[in-house]
């Protein structure tokens, strides 16, 4: 059964967030990040020289956006994998708006919050820990 309201209604709200993520990936792609002084510095990198979990994400997705994944891995492996799972939810939301109207494919309840959680200060501590060097940017 068709959901109720137009395709290009239902479709608006995926595609929406689709453009504006293009568009920050185009800023991105455009303006290395590589370079010193075209974003601002990591305050805890700064302040402290621990890496952060988004540490290298910026110069991860423009190694991607230039199709470089290797180097986006390199940088940050955890955003590349968190770009790729945001890919394939996204892709089921608009499949799933232009079958039937339905929303969002997933409904992020406490478990995953902690579950991510989890896996982000896990990956936090180790690319700090010399054994955990490779996932440094």
């Amino acid at each position: 059964m068709r959901g109720a309201g137009a395709l290009p209604a239902r479709l608006a709200p995926p595609l929406g967030v689709a453009a504006a993520l293009g568009a920050a990936c185009a800023g991105v792609g455009a303006v290395d990040p590589g370079v010193p002084g075209r974003y601002p510095v990591c305050p805890l990198l700064h302040w402290t020289g621990l890496y952060c979990p988004a540490c290298g994400g910026l110069r991860g997705l423009h190694a991607l956006v230039h199709g470089d994944l290797a180097a986006a891995v390199g940088a940050n492996a955890l955003a590349v994998a968190g770009y790729a799972v945001f890919a394939v939810l996204w892709a089921r939301w608009l499949v799933r708006a232009a079958r039937s109207g339905g929303g969002m494919p997933l409904r992020p309840g406490a478990r995953h919050a902690w579950a991510v959680a989890g896996v982000v200060l896990v990956f936090t501590v180790v690319r700090n820990l010399p054994f955990g060097a490779a996932l440094a940017p």
